[in-house]
């Protein structure tokens, strides 16, 4: 893994955190193996399992943990036995040392339990959800803190989270994880390219959308369920699921698109025009022509045949 920090995605329930757990020791898996390098941690095989205060982890749960009749200076010297004024001050919590956690706001909890992991000199970090307590505002701005430490610190990491975008913007690469198995491992831009299956496209942010396929000679023509059609790049036949993105799609004139949908709502998210229609959401440039879309207006849509990606897992 070296010292890249890997993300895992996927829905609830599908064993993200029991993962993190389980190479923290805090839970003991049925089967497999985990170690840090040359250092055997848990062996099913073999029946090793190192006990938790053994294993160099840096380990920050989903609640943050911290002791609340502890003050900030004492939850950090609580994992290192020392006082760590250096790490109070690196993250950005130096003036809160005496303070307690209940007088904290989200992102500085964030901030102390972070600190916490460090204190115990960590080979390897481990973050569940840890932005999923913040606002959108604090979420963005303590994320990107994060990352600058991440780099800084050049610990390998291991991040949980629910958000693709929180992921994308952390983690060299990402870990799809569906019911335990783990779907899909690399970079963003590649699972945006390439997306393995319908699960993969939709954690991705993917309109995903069921067909029937007839090849051409360029491809196929994608007949889509709810009436219309997509060409696709890609050669296929039969039932299918297809994938693609709100920034792909572009609106026409319905009297002569290959695809209709109504809208439901039109606003706006990060500077960009957001159209939620009954099958699709569009993303498009705030000066376009989605502009003078309003709700139950019927419009027309259309995509690259590049942008149309046949899934794995047909219909």
């Amino acid at each position: 893994m070296g010292a890249e920090t890997v993300a895992l995605i996927g829905p609830s329930g599908a064993g993200k955190s029991s993962l993190l757990r389980s190479v923290a020791g805090l839970e003991r898996p049925h089967g497999g193996r985990v170690a840090l390098g040359d250092e055997l941690w848990f062996d099913a095989a073999r029946r090793v399992h190192v006990a938790p205060e053994r294993r160099k982890t840096g380990y920050l749960p989903q609640d943050y943990g911290l002791f609340p009749h502890l003050t900030v200076a004492a939850n950090v010297r609580f994992a290192g036995r020392v006082d760590r004024p250096d790490l109070l001050d690196r993250v950005g919590v130096a003036h809160l040392a005496s303070a307690r956690p209940g007088q904290l706001s989200g992102g500085e909890r964030q901030r102390v339990a972070l600190a916490r992991a460090l204190a115990r000199n960590p080979r390897v970090l481990l973050l569940d959800e840890p932005f999923g307590a913040l606002d959108a505002i604090t979420r963005r701005q303590v994320r990107d803190e994060l990352g600058l430490l991440l780099a800084e610190l050049k610990l390998p990491s291991l991040l949980v989270t629910h958000s693709f975008d929180d992921a994308a913007a952390l983690a060299h690469r990402i870990g799809v994880i569906d019911h335990g198995r783990l779907v899909q491992l690399t970079t963003a831009s590649e699972l945006l390219r390439s997306p393995a299956n319908a699960l993969v496209a939709g954690l991705t942010g993917a309109n995903v959308l069921r067909g029937t396929a007839v090849p051409t000679a360029a491809g196929s023509t994608v007949r889509l369920a709810g009436g219309g059609e997509l060409t696709s790049a890609a050669r296929a036949e039969g039932p299918v699921q297809v994938a693609v993105y709100p920034w792909e799609l572009e609106f026409e004139d319905p009297r002569f698109s290959p695809v209709t949908d109504v809208v439901r709502s039109v606003g706006h998210e990060h500077g960009h025009l957001v159209i939620h229609l009954s099958r699709f959401l569009v993303q498009a440039d705030r000066s376009g022509p989605g502009t003078s879309l309003v709700a139950g207006q019927v419009a027309g849509l259309r995509a690259a045949p590049d942008d149309v990606r046949i899934l794995s897992d047909a219909g």
